[in-house]
């Protein structure tokens, strides 16, 4: 039986806003809240998370990446907020949100969905909502300073903005100490 590969297609960030979002981590778990937080190494903009799959099927995928970014330009992307799923006062995702690219980045993911399905590979079940994952709540440990301090947090819009320029394949690798992420296929976006 073939290997699966446990694997996602994202928007990588730059090291810029890798930096910016770890400084932001930092500030967060000053609340002392349980939180398992995002490695700033492996803070991305998920667009699709495939599961475990073949290597076949990851080379079908790699195709259909190659004809999506065909027609698609850079496009400019900029993070402005934070939040929490289900909600910001009772969080069990802690994201960070758009302010622009929003749009492109939904239609890619809509397209990305559509494709892959006629793989197999199920469609999402919630509609696809831009945002960046940073943290995941463990327990209500110290939930208020934890929803006070999300709140309070502004984020500096000017410095968070970048253009979106690829599309990465990646597999992931559960380890004791947290996922690795590792490049299957990079995807480049058409520049203007």
């Amino acid at each position: 039986m073939p290997e699966k590969i446990r694997s996602f297609i994202a928007i990588p960030l730059p090291k810029n806003i890798e930096t910016y979002l770890s400084s932001l981590i930092l500030e967060l778990k000053k609340t002392n809240a349980d939180v398992k937080w995002v490695k700033p190494e492996n803070i991305h903009l998920t667009l699709k998370f495939l599961g475990g799959q073949d290597a076949e099927i990851l080379e079908k995928i790699r195709i259909i990446l190659d004809k999506l970014v065909a027609d698609k330009n850079v496009y400019p992307l900029g993070i402005s907020h934070i939040g929490g799923f289900p909600k910001i006062e009772n969080p069990r995702v802690i994201w960070v949100g758009l302010s622009s690219g929003d749009k492109e980045t939904k239609a890619i993911a809509k397209e990305l969905d559509e494709k892959i399905n006629k793989l197999g590979i199920p469609k999402e079940e919630r509609a696809f909502s831009s945002h960046i994952t940073i943290g995941r709540v463990r327990s209500p440990l110290n939930k208020d300073k934890l929803t006070a301090a999300l709140k309070n947090c502004a984020i500096e819009e000017e410095k968070l903005s970048f253009d979106a320029d690829k599309i990465i394949l990646y597999k992931s690798t559960l380890l004791p100490g947290g996922p690795v992420y590792e490049v299957i296929y990079e995807a480049s976006l058409k520049k203007t």
